[in-house]
């Protein structure tokens, strides 16, 4: 009878954690906020109206929360080139015959439920590096509107290196539009991503959910 056991295997390193929450946080209060610039609520109040700045901090936090989610971004680009085999930017592209099948069976056990037999990757499975590839354009997308936007209002040399944007999709109105819709991209994305972290959690026994806090993951070898 065959005996399984349980290695140890460190995955994602520190920079590659901090990034995961630091983006998780900027995406949420980004959202949040992003949806009451595009839709601001009516507050009531009997102060005087110069009193009231609540709308101008849901706009700084969100211009805050823009800055550091680029510089982040930045960063993990960095990081794909300098981190260990599982940060490298090669695990985001397909381009083995091998990843496509990977892509194929995980699409099987996420989707069209024909497949139980959990998958045997550590890092991230070939379909799950490329929609996070996906998500990276989006990013790109998201700072280059955003950035082109606050060129407007802003005096700093960051925005207005993406202010030829603007005029390039059609004026302000049609760069707003298209900044709320990639929103919308992006709550879809984290309730999916939610959902197949616990999901695959529970079919791998691996250590997904805990291996963003400490890093490591788990692999069966049969002795």
């Amino acid at each position: 009878m065959e005996r399984v056991i349980s290695e140890r295997v460190y995955v994602w390193q520190l920079p590659v954690r901090l990034y995961h929450w630091i983006n998780a946080l900027c995406v949420a209060a980004l959202a949040v906020t992003g949806y009451l610039i595009g839709r601001p609520l009516a507050v009531q109040s009997a102060a005087e109206a110069s009193y009231s700045y609540w709308f101008g901090q849901i706009r700084f936090i969100h211009f805050v929360a823009a800055f550091i989610f680029f510089f982040n971004f930045l960063f993990r680009i960095y990081w794909g080139f300098a981190g260990n085999k599982f940060a490298q930017w090669r695990n985001f592209i397909i381009h083995r015959k091998s990843q496509v099948q990977e892509a194929v069976d995980v699409l099987k056990i996420d989707i069209l439920q024909t497949q139980s037999k959990p998958l045997e990757s550590v890092g991230h499975n070939s379909l799950a590096g490329f929609t996070y590839f996906i998500t990276f354009l989006v990013f790109l997308f998201q700072c280059i509107t955003g950035f082109g936007m606050y060129a407007a209002m802003s005096d700093s040399w960051l925005p207005h290196m993406f202010a030829w944007i603007v005029p390039l999709m059609g004026g302000d109105f049609a760069v707003r539009q298209w900044h709320h819709v990639m929103m919308w991209f992006f709550i879809i994305f984290s309730i999916i991503h939610v959902y197949l972290v616990f999901y695959h959690d529970y079919v791998e026994g691996r250590g997904i959910i805990s291996s963003m806090a400490g890093g490591w993951k788990f692999i069966e070898k049969k002795k």
